[in-house]
């Protein structure tokens, strides 16, 4: 039951202080002096002595109703009114009478609710929460890269976070400021990652978990992960794929069914449990915008010859966006897509045995090119902007997701120019 308690005393604290917060399912029966102590036996239904069941949105109510109760305070400072100062219990426990169900440490990030677990250190948050907040900021001239404000503090998971743009996505999420689970099927890779990132920001600020996205188990224990350390998240991105080259007319059946599993499944699979997870802190914090992010593909916007099974994939996957998009609004999480142009900076294209760009060559498909260094040159000057898409396009593209409050169900392409909308 920790990953519906956690979401929802997550939901919880968001709505209190309009800010993410860390919610982390601490251990053992002994109840802490200052915890906030909330008896859920009201979201319990009996149905007359069978098949007891529990009732998300009672516990919601009473979880709201006994945090209201709570003590907070208008800050005294004389004619600085602007902000209001809550005090809030660091510590929640659920009980069902007298029966600890869970324990809930909360802070502003994890190092701290870790070391508040670690240490049982219940003592009361202070937040500071505005009275009056902007709800629209213009400033002219703004670059793109400074938006990277938009993701901190937040929790984001990242499936397939280590290979082509997942890794970059992960790296620059945690610069901006965000905690990130980085999910992947190769965990040395995925704990390499995160170590790399944790040294890099000097705490931590990423999670490596393993994850088979063809798997509904392993993806479910993903989300499962999510709710115990963090309590929820704010934004789950789906970069995993699966690539294939080669003619229609060759490529063996199951290559094409590991391909729709990984692309268009998996895709299914993560959406499913991150809306789940989303929908129960929607409880509690109904006001506040999630989103989930596929990581899609110009081929999710066009045809293309010796890629069917690839764009096949991407083209459902399109399809799966505007409708996740449509039914999950009513939680107020977003779906959107980022389609992506021709990352030759990475493996995919420019791995010197594997790499699209040497499956070119061998087969002799570009006339007069004799290097990957040639054929990197020779796609450049097809794109409008003579350039491959990289990371930082990418990031701008989540940025601006995330910042757009009222749009959803979208393919935002990022190709420089090589597949424009009509």
């Amino acid at each position: 039951m920790i990953s519906v308690f956690a979401p929802l005393v997550r939901g919880l604290y968001i709505n209190a202080v309009h800010a993410s917060r860390i919610v982390l399912a601490g251990s053992g029966s002994v109840t802490p002096k200052n915890a906030l102590s909330i008896d859920l036996e009201s979201a319990y239904d009996a149905n007359n002595g069978e098949n007891e069941t529990f009732n998300e949105e009672a516990a919601a109510k009473a979880l709201s109703e006994a945090f209201a109760a709570w003590e907070f305070e208008i800050s005294p400072s004389g004619s600085d009114r602007t902000n209001t100062v809550k005090k809030q219990p660091s510590s929640i426990v659920l009980k069902r009478g007298e029966n600890t169900l869970g324990i809930f440490w909360i802070d502003r990030d994890i190092d701290s609710a870790r070391r508040r677990r670690d240490n049982g250190d219940d003592s009361v948050l202070e937040e500071i929460i505005p009275l009056a907040v902007d709800t629209e900021i213009i400033v002219p001239g703004l670059a793109a890269a400074e938006r990277s404000y938009v993701v901190k503090d937040r929790v984001a998971v990242v499936l397939g976070g280590v290979k082509g743009f997942g890794g970059q996505i992960c790296t620059s999420l945690a610069a901006s400021g965000a905690f990130v689970f980085i999910a992947d099927s190769e965990i040395g890779e995925v704990e390499e990652l995160a170590s790399n990132i944790n040294l890099r920001q000097g705490k931590t600020t990423a999670i490596a978990v393993q994850v088979d996205v063809t798997n509904e188990e392993s993806v479910k224990a993903l989300f499962a992960a999510v709710a115990a350390e963090t309590g929820g998240l704010d934004i789950c991105i789906c970069s995993a794929e699966e690539f294939q080259t080669g003619s229609m007319m060759k490529q063996e059946l199951e290559s094409f069914r590991f391909t729709t599993r990984v692309n268009y499944v998996g895709y299914f699979l993560t959406a499913k449990y991150a809306s789940r997870l989303l929908q129960l802190q929607h409880l509690g914090a109904p006001q506040w915008k999630t989103d989930i992010i596929q990581i899609n593909s110009k081929f999710g916007l066009e045809g293309s010859a010796n890629y069917s099974s690839y764009a096949g994939s991407k083209f459902g996957g399109m399809g799966l966006t505007a409708s996740f998009a449509l039914e999950l609004m009513e939680y107020n999480i977003k779906v959107n897509s980022v389609c992506p142009g021709d990352f030759f900076s990475g493996s995919l294209w420019s791995d010197p045995e594997n790499g699209i760009f040497a499956h070119l060559l061998r087969e002799g498909r570009i006339a007069g090119v004799r290097t990957i260094a040639d054929a990197k040159a020779y796609y450049e000057s097809k794109i409008p902007m003579k350039r491959g898409c990289e990371g930082p396009d990418i990031m701008r593209a989540i940025y601006y997701i995330v910042e757009q409050e009222y749009e959803t169900g979208q393919a935002v392409p990022v190709t420089g120019g090589q597949v424009m909308l009509h």
